[in-house]
């Protein structure tokens, strides 16, 4: 099937892309998924119907149906730890019954739902005014991007988000609050984190110091009763969940709550209806026209075929800031990986690196590289058709416009003639020449567009869903498992033992020059 692909890709070498609209005047429609009133379209890419075909092919040579009903039915997909992968499930609570280990867990995950609901609904109405979640990875850039991303729908206690160990992000994030009116949730399904359980340390001081019962005004999302207990959390104020839900796939349950607390339960639900809308499109539609199968082959098509190492996310949504930075996660850690499922190395490259930011501003750092770097970085362009601000829609008319432009831009590029007559008048003989070679754009380099009608919370689980998926199909494409995350561990692993050594607790030895070296300084440099 590779060998089938890479064909293509010499066949396709260099052609305009431009030049296929001219050869398809339905091309936009032909190469574009429409569901829910989101609109996938990849019409600006080097893709015809031989390639989708070849593309699509994969998908059944995987079995990725197969693979996509076990994990929506419980089995232990997660082949390496032994687990289900049911984040699936969080978003369905009242669907029929899903066993793990021969029980059905539907019945804890409406109670759990329940619970969450209560407990929200209780610190809505108290005299709480700033919610501080502390946790770290799916622990907090799940819920810190989906409550920046909701803002429009706030109307609970602030929420803040604390996840780096460097005591600048705690010390920073209390600067603004009260110990009377704060409450902390400590989100870590071991309680053992060290991240998290050093922060959660501190707000446990933080409110000590100023004459608060921290049992009063903690909360924890954990696994560990006991732990959470033993660190001071009453019991009915821990909200745990099962080792089938992962971590970068958790905010749907319990580790949602800051953003439940912030827009509410019945919007919280409206976000998991989303979520469920996009499993159920992807469960039933077929590759061609299922959006989640054919965001995974074009970013296939383009990194594994193609070669492009990077993928640029660029939401054109301010609210969407942290949108790239938590697909970072989502992507790399699941498919950053280079063994297959039976331990064997992988014959072809795993998934590419993520990146990115909001537009308008990313237009004035980096496109200068997309537009004529020597590198093509394959663009996935995000833009809602209306803004929530009624008032301000020049704003969001410039904003739309310029989102197209860009990718209109990266596909029509600008000629060497056409640079010429701009600059000719100004400037003649070898200067006009010079000149105009700076202000040539290659071209032809590829982007696609995810259009929706608004930002809401319903919307807002679709597309969290359908990159969810993106993942899945992917890996389960490369043969690799997208659910366990090995490579997080060895740094964890040497950052406790170096903890000593850095603090002069403990000598250093066995380590390299250059930790050592590094290690003296700090010891020299930390005294003055």
């Amino acid at each position: 099937m590779w060998d089938d692909l890479e064909a293509h890709a010499a066949r396709v070498k260099g052609r305009s892309i431009a030049a296929l609209f001219d050869e398809n005047p339905r091309r936009a429609a032909e190469f574009s998924v429409e569901v829910d009133g989101m609109l996938f379209d990849y019409s600006k890419t080097q893709l015809d119907e031989q390639v989708r075909g070849a593309l699509c092919a994969l998908v059944q040579d995987a079995d990725v149906a197969a693979r996509r009903d076990m994990m929506f039915d419980g089995h232990p997909i997660n082949e390496t730890e032994g687990r289900a992968v049911l984040h699936t499930a969080l978003r369905d609570p009242d669907g029929g019954p899903v066993l793990v280990d021969g029980q059905d867990v539907r019945p804890g995950i409406r109670d759990g739902l329940k619970r969450m609901e209560t407990l929200a609904t209780e610190i809505r109405g108290s005299a709480v005014r700033d919610v501080v979640n502390i946790g770290i990875g799916g622990s907090d850039l799940g819920p810190a991007m989906a409550v920046r991303a909701l803002a429009p729908y706030h109307d609970g206690p602030r929420c803040h988000f604390v996840s780096n160990v460097d005591g600048a992000d705690i010390t920073d994030t209390l600067a603004s609050c009260d110990p009377e009116t704060t409450l902390f949730i400590v989100a870590s399904k071991t309680f053992t984190t060290i991240e998290t359980m050093t922060n959660a340390r501190t707000a446990r001081d933080w409110m000590e110091k100023a004459g608060v019962d921290p049992t009063a005004r903690l909360v924890a999302l954990s696994s560990d009763l006991g732990k959470a207990r033993e660190f001071g959390v009453p019991e009915d104020r821990v909200l745990g969940f099962g080792d089938w839900v992962g971590g970068r796939y958790s905010m749907w349950g319990p580790i949602g709550l800051s953003l439940m607390i912030a827009i509410g339960p019945d919007r919280f639900r409206a976000f998991l209806r989303g979520g469920h809308a996009m499993d159920r499109h992807f469960r039933t539609a077929e590759p061609q026209a299922n959006m989640p199968i054919m965001l995974a082959l074009v970013g296939m098509w383009h990194a594994q075929v193609l070669g492009y190492e990077t993928r640029a996310v660029l939401p054109y949504d301010d609210r969407l800031a942290r949108l790239p930075a938590y697909l970072q996660q989502l992507e790399m850690e699941s498919n950053g990986k280079s063994v297959a499922m039976d331990g064997t190395p992988l014959q072809i490259g795993s998934g590419p690196i993520v990146w990115g930011e909001p537009g308008t501003n990313g237009q004035h750092a980096f496109y200068q590289l997309i537009h004529q770097g020597t590198r093509i970085v394959p663009c996935e362009f995000m833009v809602a058709a209306r803004g929530h601000e009624p008032a301000l829609q020049n704003h969001h008319a410039l904003l739309v416009a310029n989102c197209l432009a860009q990718s209109e831009a990266l596909m029509r590029g600008r000629s060497l003639n056409e640079a010429r007559a701009k600059v000719a008048g100004k400037f003649d003989g070898e200067e006009l020449e010079r000149q105009a070679r700076h202000r040539v754009f290659p071209g032809n380099r590829p982007s696609t567009t995810l259009i929706y009608p608004r930002l809401d919370p319903e919307t807002l689980g679709r597309i969290i869903a359908l990159y969810e998926h993106r993942v899945f199909v992917e890996g389960v494409i490369l043969g690799i498992n997208s659910f366990d995350q090995w490579g997080v561990e060895l740094g964890k692993e040497l950052a406790t033992t170096l903890g000593p050594m850095v603090t002069g607790e403990a000598c250093v030895e066995g380590k390299d020059g250059s930790t050592a070296q590094l290690l003296d300084f700090v010891h020299k440099t930390g005294r003055t």
